[in-house]
């Protein structure tokens, strides 16, 4: 059975302007729930966008995964009135239904996981037409004319009698390619529910709402961690190895400087078999020159996701994120910080990152911060 993703994108956004793109934990949005799409049952993921931008950065980004296709949609199915059906359906046709299973995937959904994508893609291997995903709510309801609509307001019961409503979140829906071909909508026939966390309804159409699923976001990825030792230590280039500076001419970079302290750090830490990776967006000569001077091999240039990068690589290396500690100075680093075991952020780096950050460092980047980390990783190892 071949079972397809699919995740509309448009350039507008009435409420947050270009809220697809915009960095949320310091990734686009709708990199949190491509990434959980890459790694659940589907076969394949579709972006489904008139913004070439996001196809460009696809391309570039999420090259690692075989899995995932950028798509140009036509202006019609992308305008303010066009509804998701409409993009839907002029994918389906244009692939002349060439899956078996079809899953809508909203990219303003940041709370969805892998684990919700396969059980609403289990509800069709178990024989319904459609699933959807749902949120149970224990608030009572009522319309404008007063009337309450799911309990008796003379006889309220407490919360733990009460079974509460289903109510539709808009993360997760499924359905069968005949039922779509049928129907010529997102479910039809037999749809079975499947419940998400409560979380999961959270709504981002303003600032306050942004602020918000952010907040509850990097909770959620920090309830997650685990007390582990530490096996490798990930580091961002600019602010952590340097001082964020660079010698900068017509002809390009010319020179970054980096703390002698901290090269002696790496080296003790390998001693101790902890594994140094490097993770930057620059695409920079001089920092591959330098890390092959400091004997790390496992170096990321040019990454611009480094969550989704780094999920990747632990998957493929069979790692738990509690069992690694990274360095961070700002927002695109923000993510990996929430998740993995241990985070450290240099005295000098932004606000948002040492709020955030598990260990706020004594010592300045490009001034012994690693350095710093280095000791405190050895000596945290040594009660396993």
């Amino acid at each position: 059975m071949k079972a397809i993703g699919f995740i509309p994108l448009r350039k507008g956004s009435k409420g947050i302007l270009g809220k697809n793109k915009r960095k949320m934990l310091g990734r686009p949005l709708f990199c949190w729930v491509l990434t959980e799409a890459i790694f659940s049952k589907l076969d394949e993921i579709i972006v489904f966008t008139d913004d070439e931008e996001i196809i460009d950065f696809i391309e570039t980004q999420f090259h690692w995964s075989k899995k995932v296709k950028a798509v140009l949609r036509s202006e019609e199915s992308a305008t303010d009135t066009a509804s998701t059906e409409a993009a839907i359906l002029e994918y389906s046709k244009a692939v002349d239904y060439n899956f078996d299973l079809f899953c809508l995937l909203q990219a303003t959904s940041p709370f969805t996981t892998l684990d919700d994508i396969n059980a609403g893609i289990s509800k069709i291997e178990e024989g319904a037409d459609a699933s959807l995903s749902v949120v149970k709510t224990h608030r009572f309801t009522w319309d404008s004319n007063g009337k309450s609509l799911n309990y008796d307001y003379k006889n309220r019961p407490r919360r733990q009698d009460f079974k509460g409503l289903l109510v539709e979140n808009g993360a997760v829906y499924c359905t069968t390619t005949k039922a779509l071909k049928s129907s010529r909508n997102r479910i039809s026939g037999n749809i079975t529910p499947f419940e998400m966390p409560e979380v999961s309804y959270t709504e981002i159409d303003s600032e306050a709402d942004w602020l918000s699923a952010e907040n509850l976001l990097a909770t959620r990825l920090r309830n997650q961690k685990e007390s582990k030792k530490i096996t490798h230590l990930v580091l961002d280039v600019d602010g952590v190895f340097t001082d964020g500076k660079v010698l900068f001419s017509e002809n390009g970079e010319l020179a970054k400087s980096f703390d002698m302290r901290d090269g002696m750090g790496l080296e003790i830490l390998r001693q101790h078999q902890v594994t140094v990776m490097v993770m930057t967006s620059e695409n920079s000569a001089l920092v591959a020159a330098r890390m092959k001077k400091l004997k790390i091999d496992t170096v990321f240039l040019g990454a611009k996701d480094k969550f989704g990068l780094l999920q990747e690589y632990c998957i493929k290396n069979n790692l738990a994120m509690s069992s690694l500690a990274y360095v961070g100075d700002d927002v695109n680093d923000m993510a990996n910080m929430c998740c993995v075991g241990w985070s450290f952020a240099p005295q000098n780096a932004m606000d948002e990152i040492k709020r955030i950050a598990d260990v706020n460092l004594a010592k300045k980047s490009g001034e012994g911060a690693i350095r710093e980390v280095a000791q405190f990783i050895q000596k945290y190892n040594t009660r396993f």
